[in-house]
């Protein structure tokens, strides 16, 4: 796999990660409140379901690659060069809504293309490495948000800054688009390989460097909406693994309560652009970090264990984020503590990413293994846009009123988790008796 197409992307991930942030600002500066950033983030979130569906089976049907990813950098350009010239929210939701269409359009296409011509037992390699080149240039993208609005906003206003790291943004993506295009293989023309299910498996595997989850929940993993079907999900997967979904779908939609209203909180309590993105910055740092450290705490202490105990951090780091703007406002010190919570909420995104996948795969049958990680992405992509939603809402009843939710939500999900373990902790003990003291 070659490196020229790897950094093309790693390019216009500078400019997804940059526009995942400077867009709802930018929203905020030009009026909208916490009830718009729940469209905003609901819709983001929702159109990742059919354009991964869509376009990923597209994809397999014709053998095509390129048209695809030129076509997602082509609208990531477009977007982010169009945003910063209109001032009417409706049009910027839908603009970015086109924008995550073509980011999830890319995805299960981007991991076709790393895995093409490579033997089965490279792929769970390659395919890290396409989702680190995508976690750097995310984090890159935070940063120099960070930069950029600082920079400007030293001579103008935080519009203006905005608008500047936008195109900024563009000419990322731009320049992401005229590397790929001379970079991107050519295509065959005749049917994708390998299958699907197995690609699924091995994108489990890889996924330790995808951060973009850590603030803003959406996977690229293909699905069939109708698996999402409560009674499909019961008669098709044991009733553990579709006790642990409806925990996904409880966690993601307390996530996503939490996250869709934050840009305007932050910005409500005094922080500017260039704070909001240091703290970003300094979230999704902490999960790329921390995820090899997570991986091994789960083989130490058990996946459940790690799991459950992530789940809990994130639910008291949640409202904690709102105890220290009652406390402490937009002071030096409330950004110093924010900043050491948001990195907690990072670390906790880590070792829930990676002992999620672990637990679906440790869930399901081997057969039904691709489906159910499918079903699992789905209701991440569903809990969010759910939760972006119900938390604009809540916000007009004030933030701390929000984050508690957001926090008790995931609380009741680890809940189910811990519930789960015990009852898999009996289920081993039973079985050692039963064969003499051996677990086979």
């Amino acid at each position: 796999m070659g490196r020229s197409w790897l950094f093309a992307w790693g390019l216009a991930a500078v400019a997804f990660g940059g526009a995942s942030l400077v867009v709802p600002l930018y929203v905020v500066e030009l009026g909208g409140g916490a009830v718009v950033l729940g469209v905003l983030f609901s819709t983001a979130s929702f159109v990742g379901v059919p354009g991964a569906l869509v376009f990923g089976n597209l994809a397999d049907k014709t053998g095509k690659r390129r048209p695809f990813v030129l076509g997602a950098l082509a609208v990531a350009t477009v977007t982010t060069a169009v945003i910063p010239i209109v001032e009417s929210v409706p049009l910027v939701i839908a603009a970015n809504a086109l924008l995550w269409l073509g980011f999830a359009a890319a995805g299960p296409v981007l991991t076709l293309l790393a895995v093409a011509g490579e033997p089965e037992d490279r792929w769970t390699a390659v395919i890290a490495r396409l989702n680190e080149y995508q976690g750097i240039g995310w984090a890159a993208g935070l940063g120099l948000g960070f930069a950029v609005t600082a920079g400007v906003s030293l001579r103008y206003d935080p519009v203006t800054a905005q608008r500047a790291f936008l195109f900024v943004c563009a000419a990322s993506a731009a320049a992401g688009l005229a590397l790929a295009a001379r970079a991107l293989p050519p295509d065959s023309g005749t049917a994708s390989e390998p299958s699907p299910a197995r690609l699924r498996r091995r994108v489990r595997e890889a996924a330790r460097f995808n951060v973009r989850g850590a603030a803003f929940p959406f996977t690229l993993a293909r699905f069939d909406p109708r698996g999402l079907h409560p009674r499909v999900l019961v008669e098709r997967f044991s009733p553990t693994l579709a006790a642990y979904f409806a925990a996904v779908l409880v966690v993601f939609t307390g996530f996503g309560v939490f996250f869709a209203p934050l840009p305007a909180y932050l910005s409500e309590v005094g922080f500017g652009a260039s704070e909001t993105f240091a703290l970003y910055f300094a979230l999704n740092a902490a999960a790329a970090a921390f995820f090899g450290r997570a991986g091994r705490l789960s083989e130490a202490y058990g996946v459940y264990e790690v799991h459950a105990g992530a789940l809990l951090g994130r639910s008291i780091a949640l409202p904690t984020v709102a105890v220290i703007g009652v406390v402490g406002g937009g002071t030096l010190f409330a950004l110093g503590a924010t900043g050491v919570v948001f990195a907690a909420i990072g670390v906790t995104w880590a070792a829930i990413a990676v002992t999620a996948a672990a637990l679906v795969t440790r869930l399901a049958p081997p057969a039904i293994r691709g489906e159910a990680l499918g079903a699992y992405g789905a209701l991440v992509a569903v809990g969010g846009g759910i939760g972006g939603i119900a938390g604009g809402w809540l916000a007009a009843f004030g933030y701390p009123l929000t984050f508690a939710a957001a926090g008790g939500t995931v609380a009741v999900g680890a809940a189910i988790v811990v519930t789960l373990s015990r009852r898999s902790r009996r289920h081993s003990a039973h079985r050692r008796n039963s064969d003499g003291g051996t677990l086979r």
